[in-house]
């Protein structure tokens, strides 16, 4: 067997075992890349029924949840819960962490919102378990480090439990598939919580697409850039320095959803669309690297680029540009850029533009008062609804935390389907797999597997724009 051979038959191995891609990276002289038709080909193949799409429940009148993690990411959320455990939605009853300090310390903060407190676990790393073991727990929330993910979703769904999980849900193919396939089998809910998809700026963009605003959206542009150099390599702030370890060896976009959720709200991605194919380039790593060798931090070589660009082609022809940059001091973007054939939207700072169509010169936004006449106009219902409880929980990332929070319980609370249901959580997760593939093969043009099991192609309203008591 020759090397190309011998190349293409370890990547398609790797689709499947979930082997990291980089690992089979062809980067000698030979230059050989993946035999795209094989790949295609592999990549196309469909394991999903589709049944997971409008899925209901029986309500739930109070959700009795369990947490998992409770480090940075589960001591915000914890919080969110407040208006939701006054008003008899929910109830938390079980906390899990490897550390007893961490279940103590939002424990306490609980009791001050629930006096009875959660039964907390800790300690063993199977603790865990024994929350998704509990009869009387509706709902896992999830909020661990990335390795953690997948098996607990597919854990907790398998003992009866519906799953909210941070991103990403799967970091391979092969995880992607397993969480289709159990959730579909299981019946329950398995969302992604990605609450960018929830923000007010993104929510106000997507009803005025619904409203016909920006006539037929072609292109969007979503990210995340963001200077995590000093919370990768604190000591304390990622337990166990988890996720710079990520970057050693991983180079692709693995932090999708900030950019690609709401991007794929607006083009319906799922309800009328789907991803077609992408590529996926990096640039040379360097930023991470100097500010590791400046700290004298432990590691001193990472794998990841310090720009992460990929293009998306949907089945209809539209184009995702989508970019992930954790290493660089550039200020905070999630670019939130969307053009349609009447309107364009760009992000950081907000800026609207509103005349294509009528041939107008587009060199410039919205003057400040119309800018305001729009966001009033087309401002969601949902925030509209919620901006006493949005005011009283702006830790939450301004919000947009508790409005996902919201969302979840009160969906469970009716039997009604999820905004964010499987498929979609899936999709935004298997882009990261595909990224590093493409990446490690000369940005090769890289299929997507269709997770809807065909049901992308009957158009429907987005669920976030329904209104929920």
């Amino acid at each position: 067997m020759n090397r190309k051979s011998f190349l293409n038959l370890s990547t398609r191995a790797a689709l499947f075992l979930g082997v990291t891609p980089s690992l089979i990276a062809c980067k000698d002289e030979s230059n050989a890349t993946i035999d795209t038709d094989k790949a295609s080909e592999l990549l196309a193949v469909s394991k999903a029924l589709g049944t997971a799409v409008n899925l209901k429940v029986d309500p739930i009148g109070k959700v009795r949840v369990g947490m998992l993690g409770m480090g940075n990411r589960g001591s915000v959320l914890i919080q969110m819960f407040e208006y939701l455990i006054k008003n008899n939605h929910a109830e938390i009853v079980a906390l899990s962490d490897l550390k007893e300090d961490k279940v103590n310390k939002n424990n306490d903060y609980l009791k001050t919102i629930q006096p009875s407190g959660a039964d907390l676990y800790f300690g063993g790393e199977d603790e865990w378990k024994k929350v998704a073991e509990r009869d009387d727990v509706d709902l896992l929330i999830i909020a661990t480090p990335w390795n953690y993910h997948t098996e607990m979703s597919i854990y907790g769904m398998e003992n009866g439990k519906h799953v909210a999980c941070e991103q990403p849900m799967a970091m391979t193919l092969e995880d992607c598939w397993k969480l289709v396939e159990v959730a579909e089998r299981t019946k329950k809910h398995c969302m992604y919580m990605e609450n960018c998809c929830f923000n007010g700026e993104e929510l106000w963009v997507l009803n005025m697409i619904n409203e016909g605003v920006f006539g037929d959206v072609n292109h969007a542009e979503g990210a995340y850039i963001h200077d995590l150099r000093k919370h990768m390599m604190h000591e304390t702030y990622y337990e166990d320095q988890w996720r710079i370890k990520h970057h050693q060896t991983k180079n692709g976009n693995f932090y999708t959803g900030h950019g690609l959720g709401p991007v794929s709200f607006y083009m319906d991605i799922g309800r009328g669309d789907n991803y077609d194919y992408l590529v996926s380039m990096s640039s040379k790593e360097q930023s991470l690297s100097h500010a590791a060798k400046k700290e004298n931090f432990w590691a001193k070589e990472f794998a990841c680029g310090d720009m992460n660009t990929t293009l998306i082609k949907t089945k209809l022809g539209r184009t995702i540009m989508l970019q992930f940059d954790t290493h660089t001091g550039r200020p905070y973007s999630r670019l939130n850029t969307v053009t349609g054939t009447k309107a364009a939207h760009q992000g950081y700072p907000s800026r609207l533009y509103v005349g294509h169509e009528d041939l107008q010169w587009g060199h410039s936004w919205l003057k400040d008062d119309e800018y305001k006449d729009y966001r009033e106009k087309y401002d969601h219902p949902l925030w509209k609804k919620l901006r006493e409880q949005i005011d009283a929980n702006a830790v939450g990332h301004g919000g947009m935390d508790f409005v996902m929070i919201y969302r979840l319980i009160r969906c469970l609370n009716q039997g009604l389907p999820l905004d964010i249901n499987l498929y979609d959580s899936v999709l935004w997760s298997a882009i990261t797999p595909l990224s590093e593939l493409s990446v490690a093969n000369n940005s090769a043009s890289t299929k997507v597997p269709d997770f809807t099991g065909g049901t992308w192609e009957t158009p429907r309203k987005n669920e976030v724009l329904r209104d929920i008591i």
